[in-house]
């Protein structure tokens, strides 16, 4: 027991939504179709280019992006909750053609199957 009359073995730091869950130090996102929070290996990056919506594959596109899950579901329910400009701070509606388009060939790639395996998806750095 130390200063103030506390026993600071006692007092703990409580844990976030994430740890509860399970998720660890990976990042958690919210999806901005459902609101549910998933990681976002799970989620698609979506950034405002032009007025128009578009999937950041790569997650590197400069700007502020939103999380959506690659289901039809979420990007109607957040068509229809206007979520997009909302979630990216931008005046006005923005296209989502691109990102329908895009879900279009995800789900068609998936009827298929995989047309080549992906192999680890961190970046190579030089140790030298």
């Amino acid at each position: 027991m130390t200063g103030h009359g506390l026993n600071w073995e006692v007092v703990q730091r409580p844990r976030s939504d994430s740890a509860r869950q399970g998720y660890g130090a990976t990042p958690v996102r919210t999806c901005v179709g459902c609101r549910r929070r998933a990681l976002i290996s799970e989620l698609l990056r979506v950034v405002a280019v032009d007025g128009a919506l578009v999937v950041d594959e790569r997650r590197r596109l400069p700007g502020r992006g939103a999380w959506l899950h690659p289901g039809p579901e979420c990007l109607s329910k957040a068509e229809r909750r206007r979520a997009f400009p909302r979630a990216l701070r931008v005046q006005g509606s923005l296209d989502a053609e691109g990102v329908w388009q895009h879900l279009e060939r995800f789900a068609q790639s998936e009827d298929t199957g995989p047309s080549r395996v992906r192999v680890g998806t961190r970046k190579q750095v030089d140790p030298s």
